[in-house]
C-alpha cells in the first residue's frame, strides 16, 4: 500500500477538493496524511470567534480528518496570510516566509513518512489566494528534493464549474453570493487536467467533512461559500461534488493509487 501526503493551505481546503479522493483512497488500504500550510487564523468568521479562530479551526480539521480516514495531520507552522497576502501577527504567515525554508519543511516531512505521492495545487491556486499558489510552489519544490515519485496538482475543470455555476445561478442569487461568479475564470482548463476521480460513493463523508468546518460557513456580510455548498440538495450536491479532478505533473499516470480509483 501507498503512503500519499495531500497539501492544503488552510483548515477546510481538504473538505473542498480532495475529501472524496481522501476517503476513497483510505478505503484501499492506503496511508493518508494531510500537511496544512496554516493555521487559517486569518479566515473570515463571526467576530465571536476571531479572538481564538486558529484554535477552533484546527479543532475543525481535526474532526474532518477522522471522518475522511486521514492517518495523520501536520501543521506547517505558518500563520493564515489573508485574502490578500497581507496579514500579520504572531507568528509568521506562510506568505512571509521563503519558498525555500517552507519547501524544506515539506519536504523533512515526505521523507520521514516516506511519501509515494504528494498532492498540491494548479499554477493559479485553484483561485489566487496567495497562501494557494505558494502551496504550488512549495510543492513542486519539496517534491523534488525529497524524491516523491508521483506528484499531483488538485484542481478543478473550469468548464465544469462554469456550467455548474449556470445551472445553480438562482441559488446564487438566492444567497446573495455573487463571489461565486468569478471561479468561471479560476481552476484548470479542461484540456490540462489528466484524471478525475468519481467520488459519488464518498460523497457522505466529503459533506461531512465540509459540515465540521462550521466556523467558515459563518462570517461577513454575505453568506459563505460552504455554508452554500452544504445546503445543496443532495441530487445538485451529487452533480456538483461528484467529481475530482487532478493534473498529474511526474510519475506513471496509470500505475499509481490516484489512477486506480474509480475515473470518470
Amino acid at each position: 500500500m501507498a503512503t500519499i501526503v495531500f497539501f492544503h493551505a488552510h483548515p477546510d481546503d481538504e473538505a473542498l477538493l480532495t475529501a472524496g479522493t481522501m476517503r476513497g483512497l483510505h478505503e484501499c488500504g492506503h496511508e493518508v496524511h494531510l500537511v496544512v500550510a496554516t493555521n487559517g487564523e486569518a479566515g473570515l468568521s463571526d467576530s465571536a470567534l476571531t479572538g481564538n479562530l486558529a484554535e477552533i479551526r484546527m479543532k475543525e480539521l481535526s474532526v474532518s480528518s477522522a471522518i475522511l480516514g486521514i492517518s495523520q495531520v501536520h501543521w506547517l507552522g505558518y500563520a493564515d496570510s489573508g485574502l490578500h497576502g497581507d496579514a500579520s501577527g504572531s507568528t509568521i504567515t506562510f506568505c512571509q516566509a521563503s519558498i525555500d525554508e517552507a519547501a524544506q519543511k515539506l519536504a523533512e516531512y515526505l521523507e520521514n513518512v516516506h511519501a509515494d505521492v504528494v498532492v498540491g495545487y494548479d499554477s493559479t491556486g485553484g483561485y489566487g489566494h496567495p497562501d494557494h499558489v505558494r502551496v504550488h510552489h512549495v510543492m513542486h519544490q519539496a517534491a523534488v528534493h525529497a524524491n516523491v515519485e508521483h506528484v499531483f496538482e488538485a484542481t478543478a475543470d473550469r468548464q465544469s464549474i462554469a456550467r455548474l455555476l449556470e445551472i445553480v445561478k438562482p441559488l446564487i442569487n438566492l444567497f446573495k453570493a455573487d463571489e461565486l461568479f468569478a471561479l468561471a475564470d479560476s481552476f484548470t482548463p479542461r484540456a490540462d487536467i489528466t484524471h478525475t476521480v468519481n467520488v459519488k460513493s464518498w460523497l457522505g463523508p466529503k459533506r461531512a467533512s465540509m459540515k465540521a468546518h462550521a466556523s467558515q460557513a459563518v462570517g461577513g456580510s454575505t453568506p459563505r461559500t460552504l455554508q452554500v455548498f452544504v445546503k445543496f440538495p443532495r441530487p445538485l450536491f451529487k452533480k456538483a461534488f461528484g467529481r475530482e479532478w487532478y493534473k498529474q505533473t511526474h510519475g506513471d499516470r496509470v500505475n499509481n493509487p490516484i489512477a486506480r480509483l474509480p475515473q470518470v
